[in-house]
């Protein structure tokens, strides 16, 4: 097989995982979300407990892959978790008992763990090793693809099918994009040297580094999660906007499907710290103006700019942490992603009390915006941090 054909299989393989535990198995309750309060009784309050357990099981897959460092066990364990993707998927629609609900989210969320970190990692390391580029834009195209079309599929199945036949199509769509997500994807090669001979050496951050690093990045779980969850509901309720919310989050796939490509020229030009930085300032914007500024305008330039700076932040953190540790990426991805994932638990759970007893998705979303705000403070830190440790390497080496 020519290098060339074999660097599409795997980023295709890498694309298609994405599509699946994030596009299908996790983001599809989204926009199904209305769908299922009106037609199955779906409280709000559930609506966000689901939504925390979802993201426990991401955590807890976050954790797992902090702590797994052979490659060939990562290899087994994202394939299991492309199966479990579909199975979670298809268990949404065959009950209507919310600790069944519970389970399947949980479910869900490790899958989504192991494509988006295990999978992310085998893919980065065959990267490094094939002495390709170790930007990710490409493959992480595959979460915008995921939730455009998620959003899209719902829009046009709604007409057709309620929210259970919706689920199980989801599972069958799946079921489909597991072959080349398991196909494509060739066996992990464990050596320490790149095809070239190149040795293959970690080169970790200092440890006030990492700490900050993981403290902005808690805020940027916040700020990604209130919108990601809830956008739609948000925007079904806003004046004049009811029934526009699916279209909204079509929007925010839209945003995003490019944007990890976008972002990856950024930093070439800018630094990943400049680029993460740029993106949190947008993506504070982002979710405000849906509820800030209203009508439907704001609401899909927010969804827009949301979509174009989240998963790009997310795509520019893990690809650091691939080229701090390129023998072991997915360790680092791990712990940051506990990081990340942590906030996930917390910001559903809290905005589903705040929206109990405000009676709107309104006071979460300017938390969302303020623990972003937080989260940009610490990177503009962190870069101080930087150019003191990179000084005192360059004396340590005089």
């Amino acid at each position: 097989m020519s290098s060339r054909r074999e660097r599409f299989q795997v980023m295709g393989a890498g694309i298609c995982s994405l599509i699946l535990v994030l596009g299908v198995a996790r983001f599809a309750y989204t926009p199904l979300l209305p769908l299922m309060q009106r037609q199955a009784g779906l409280g709000v309050g559930e609506a966000g407990l689901l939504a925390a357990i979802n993201y426990g099981g991401y955590l807890s897959g976050a954790l797992i892959a902090s702590l797994i460092s052979d490659l060939v066990l990562k290899d087994r364990l994202y394939r299991i978790g492309m199966v479990l993707a579909i199975a979670s998927t298809a268990l949404m629609g065959l009950t209507t008992d919310v600790t069944v609900w519970a389970v399947s989210r949980f479910v869900a969320g490790l899958s989504s763990a192991a494509g988006m970190l295990l999978g992310t990692g085998l893919i980065l390391n065959w990267l490094i090793r094939h002495d390709h580029r170790s930007e990710l834009g490409i493959h992480f195209s595959g979460i915008g693809l995921g939730i455009a079309g998620c959003a899209a599929a719902v829009l046009l199945m709604s007409p057709w099918f309620d929210w259970r036949g919706q689920w199980l199509i989801f599972a069958l769509l799946g079921g489909m994009l597991l072959v080349p997500a398991l196909r494509w994807l060739p066996a992990p090669d464990p050596s320490p040297f790149t095809k070239s001979g190149e040795a293959l050496r970690d080169q970790p951050p200092g440890r006030l580094f990492m700490r900050l690093f993981m403290a902005a990045y808690f805020c940027a779980g916040v700020g990604y999660v209130v919108s990601a969850t809830f956008i739609v509901a948000i925007v079904d309720r806003l004046p004049g906007l009811a029934g526009q919310g699916a279209l909204v989050f079509l929007a925010i796939g839209a945003g995003a499907a490019p944007a990890c490509i976008v972002w990856d020229f950024i930093a070439r030009r800018t630094g990943a710290l400049n680029a993460l930085i740029l993106a949190a300032v947008l993506q504070i914007a982002g979710i405000l103006l849906p509820v800030a500024v209203g009508g439907s305008l704001a609401a899909f330039v927010g969804a827009l700019l949301f979509g174009g700076t989240f998963i790009g932040m997310v795509s520019l953190v893990l690809t650091m942490a691939g080229r701090y540790y390129p023998t072991r990426p997915a360790k680092m991805m791990g712990k940051m992603t506990l990081s990340y994932g942590a906030a996930q638990i917390l910001g559903p759970a809290l905005t589903g009390w705040l929206a109990l007893h405000w009676g709107s998705y309104t006071a979460g979303v300017y938390l969302a915006a303020g623990m972003m705000a937080v989260g940009t403070v610490l990177l503009l830190v962190l870069k101080g941090v930087e150019r003191r440790d990179a000084a005192a390497l360059r004396a340590v080496a005089a």
